[in-house]
């Protein structure tokens, strides 16, 4: 099959969708398929940009956010546009502004979901052409739900399937002002009528997406996150003193503060043996006063050099880093469609701390690489992490059974097997 993923790019840093498509990719070419990827609005940020070009970016993030603010830049020569859509500008547009906001796109976003009837028309015109001069793919697969405008387009110029994969949409548009939310979530009802299938990264997330989509469950076929395990390694031992460990974006919403709130208590009740705290992960430069305010508030609880912290790290050093963690935990404040991050934990042998709500419950149930507590109460979080700690027994029976499972079911390879399984169906019903 001729595969062609589109995916919004970043620009400045790793994010859990875009990891699931690079490896998508790399899987389905390994598998035989004429498998590639195109970044849309910013470029890609990869682990590992062999054979994919992350500069490759159509509908720039610059031109499309200016046009659906005024008018004026719906006028501007094509030269311009160009300029404005250059790799390297559109990464330092991105470095110095955060334009993966949800407050500040609700506009964009409904731009985009009205399709070949908005105000990004031209440009998903634009999109097409390129992508017909590619060559014709036998399935367009979507990234996210969020760019299902773009599904009717695809349909009627290329005569192609389409297929969306389904990555935790909902927290994003629940969290724009009104009036885009209503607006947003009718326009996504609308829109999936369009796409053939959809393929979100856990059950939980197939219920949610089944209910705010208003379509029939046979259009929903689950197909698990997957990793490169087997690049992970196992970890040699555990570190001494013990490290508790986060791996995520570092923002309010994953519950990077919550953790820290964690460990300052565990350290007031004499709980951790002098216990290190390691904070790893994304951030955009919004995100920067909030990880200063954790680490401010460590340092008044003397608790400054009992910390490091690193943001939007290399593959390597991630890798480093899940090496030098005794646990991991990330205590998401929201309906977290997955949690790769508990899969990355696993691979190494290490056990995850998360709690008890949405998709990550599904994750420590299927992979038995961890322990779910009540969700959003530091306390119940410090006395979790502190038992744990306190039982290597335990830890390293959760941390076999974690790494066992993730290398049996959790593969890149494995996911690729079920997205191309999935999607050949598709394929041979098209009509060209």
């Amino acid at each position: 099959m001729k595969i062609l993923l589109l995916t919004p790019g970043t620009g400045n840093f790793h994010c859990g969708s875009c990891l699931h498509d690079e490896l998508l990719v790399r899987g389905l070419r390994k598998l035989g398929h004429d498998a590639s990827i195109n970044a849309l609005y910013l470029p890609l940020v990869l682990d590992d940009e062999e054979g994919i070009d992350s500069d490759k970016v159509s509908m720039g993030g610059i031109n499309l956010y200016l046009k659906t603010r005024s008018a004026i830049f719906r006028r501007i020569p094509r030269f311009v546009e160009k300029l404005l859509d250059r790799p390297g500008l559109l990464r330092r547009a991105a470095d110095r502004a955060d334009m993966t906001s949800p407050s500040e796109l609700g506009r964009m976003t409904e731009q985009m979901l009205l399709g070949g009837h908005g105000l990004t028309r031209l440009e998903i015109n634009r999109l097409l052409a390129h992508l017909q001069g590619e060559g014709m793919p036998d399935v367009v697969l979507l990234n996210n739900a969020l760019l299902m405008g773009l599904a009717q387009p695809i349909k009627q110029v290329m005569g192609c399937a389409v297929a969306c994969t389904l990555h935790g949409e909902d927290t994003y548009v629940d969290s724009l002002p009104e009036p885009w939310r209503s607006r947003v979530w009718q326009l996504l009802q609308q829109c999936a009528q369009s796409v053939d299938l959809f393929m979100p990264v856990s059950e939980h997330h197939a219920r949610v997406m089944n209910d705010r989509l208003a379509l029939p469950p046979d259009r929903f076929h689950v197909v698990y996150n997957g990793i490169e395990a087997e690049r992970y390694g196992t970890q040699d031992r555990p570190p001494s003193p013990p490290v508790i460990g986060y791996l995520a974006r570092m923002c309010k919403s994953k519950g990077m503060d919550t953790l820290v709130d964690a460990f300052i208590l565990m350290h007031r009740r004499g709980m951790t043996r002098n216990a290190r705290l390691h904070l790893f992960g994304a951030a955009t430069p919004k995100d920067q006063r909030f990880v200063d305010d954790q680490h401010r508030k460590l340092a008044s609880a003397g608790l400054g050099d009992r910390v490091l912290i690193e943001m939007n790290i290399s593959f390597d050093d991630k890798l480093s880093a899940l090496h030098g963690m005794t646990v991991l935990s990330v205590p998401a404040t929201y309906g977290e469609s997955f949690g790769l991050y508990v899969l990355e934990a696993n691979a190494v042998g290490v056990p995850a701390v998360v709690p008890d709500h949405a998709g990550l419950s599904e994750a420590i149930s299927l992979t038995g690489g961890g322990i779910l507590y009540k969700p959003y109460d530091a306390g119940v979080l410090a006395e979790s992490l502190a038992s744990l700690l306190d039982d290597e027994p335990r830890r390293r029976s959760l941390g076999e059974a974690g790494r066992k499972l993730v290398l049996e079911r959790f593969t890149a390879t494995q996911m690729a097997r079920s997205v191309a399984s999935t999607l050949e169906p598709l394929c041979q019903h098209t009509l060209r």
